[in-house]
């Protein structure tokens, strides 16, 4: 997963259109591929710490879920409404956060 700042993206779309129209001339200079590849490097890391930090959000969704579950469950009848919608909330929060992930993952 790579994660751009905009500036970086906006350098890089620069890099690249230099790059390919020094390409086009064969005469391509290293300075140029290798502030790509430092770049594409940076954002690379970024990603799997952003992967990292939503695979933590996850599981805490999930566990939050698993708390939730037990609460409705033993939740005495006139509370029972109550758990039902914590319940119901965990639920989203974690199919939110699964989305998010599989997203992240799939870019």
């Amino acid at each position: 997963m790579y994660s751009y700042t905009r500036a970086e993206s906006r350098e890089r779309s620069r890099l690249f259109r230099k790059g390919f129209k020094q390409a086009l001339a064969d005469c391509v200079d290293a300075k140029v591929t290798a502030r790509i590849h430092a770049i594409d490097q940076a954002a690379a890391e970024r990603g799997q710490r952003e992967l990292k930090a939503l695979h933590e959000v996850q599981a805490t969704a999930r566990q939050e879920l698993a708390r939730a579950k037990a609460a409705e469950r033993t939740a005495p009848r006139t509370d029972k409404n109550a758990a039902r919608q914590a319940r119901k909330d965990a639920e989203q929060r974690v199919r939110l956060a699964e989305r998010a992930v599989h997203k992240a993952e799939r870019d």
